[in-house]
């Protein structure tokens, strides 16, 4: 990212800490004038200070990751300041072990059915269809999820989100518009 103080347009950073921005600002290739919510956001959890200490500590190449962890850290914590990061990914690792449960599920049940063990032939109970007696056990249709290879997330009908997701562009936490649902 270039330098904005060659535009003589202060970074965000300058600008929010209403200072000049000098051609060599630590803060320039990370925090672009079009940004200042995000060094608005890092400077309220970490401080300007901190920032700078820590970016004159790392090698150049490394100081773009850890601004962006940062940013990402500081935007958690302002939209939930008791577990920021750590509560997305507690709810993440429980979407996770949750879908690993159903898969194991789907997986016994092919496996049931690939040996036979679903009774085909079984007299169907008075006032029963043939077919329905014949068909192997259903799972409820989800029809709010989105898995494979398009990313987002799992979400179960009628489960609220615990709180707005940093990835979801929905600030009101509906999880039915935006945020990535199929």
């Amino acid at each position: 990212m270039a330098s904005s103080s060659s535009y003589n347009c202060p970074c965000a950073a300058c600008k929010f800490l209403r200072r000049k921005c000098m051609p060599g600002c630590i803060f320039a290739p990370y925090f672009p004038p079009e940004e200042p919510q995000k060094f608005a956001n890092v400077h309220k959890i970490f401080g300007a200070s901190n920032v700078t200490k820590l970016l004159n500590e790392l090698l150049p190449h490394q100081r773009e990751d850890a601004v962006n962890s940062l940013a990402y850290e500081a935007e958690a914590r302002v939209r939930d300041p008791v577990y920021g990061c750590v509560g997305a990914i507690s709810f993440l690792q429980r979407q996770v072990h949750r879908l690993q449960k159903e898969l194991e599920a789907a997986n016994a049940d092919l496996i049931r059915y690939a040996c036979n063990e679903v009774p085909t032939a079984l007299p169907a109970p008075p006032g029963a269809s043939s077919i329905q007696s014949m068909a192997p056990r259903q799972r409820p249709v989800e029809y709010n999820r989105r898995m494979g290879n398009e990313g987002g997330y799992y979400q179960a009908p009628g489960m609220p989100m615990p709180y707005n997701l940093p990835w979801n562009d929905n600030p009101s936490g509906d999880t039915d518009g935006g945020g990535g649902n199929m």
